[in-house]
């Protein structure tokens, strides 16, 4: 079974730093696009950054001055790292990819995380 595993949430002063982790776990072969999505209470998911599986990177305009999206393809992992966090930025944080394959090649389709919390006081 291939999952997506989020870590590195948390509550931090506004200002701070947080690094976000997401890991596939499995026997994984390859990983399409990852993304970070966020989303607040009555709220929908919102982009925040992609990243192909060449390290192309995309954000959201309104972060990609404060937030990096990077990833170890030998970890199967995904990092966001977020600076200078603003109370807006709270949210629970979800990765998703649009495809896994693990070697035995069996495919999973839109995978998600569980999400982490990041709350961000002022």
């Amino acid at each position: 079974q291939v999952q997506l595993v989020e870590s590195g949430g948390g509550l931090v002063q506004a200002g701070g730093s947080l690094r976000l982790s997401c890991a596939a776990t499995g026997d994984i072969d390859r990983i399409d696009s990852m993304r970070w999505y966020r989303q607040t209470p009555g709220a929908q998911r919102a982009l925040v950054a992609s990243i192909t599986s060449d390290g192309k990177s995309t954000y959201n305009d309104s972060m990609k001055v404060r937030f990096t999206i990077s990833r170890d393809n030998t970890k199967n992992t995904t990092y966001l790292q977020m600076n200078t966090l603003t109370p807006e930025d709270t949210a629970v944080y979800y990765c998703y990819t649009d495809r896994v394959e693990n070697v035995a090649g069996r495919i999973w389709f839109r995978l998600w995380g569980q999400g982490t919390q990041v709350t961000v006081a002022s």
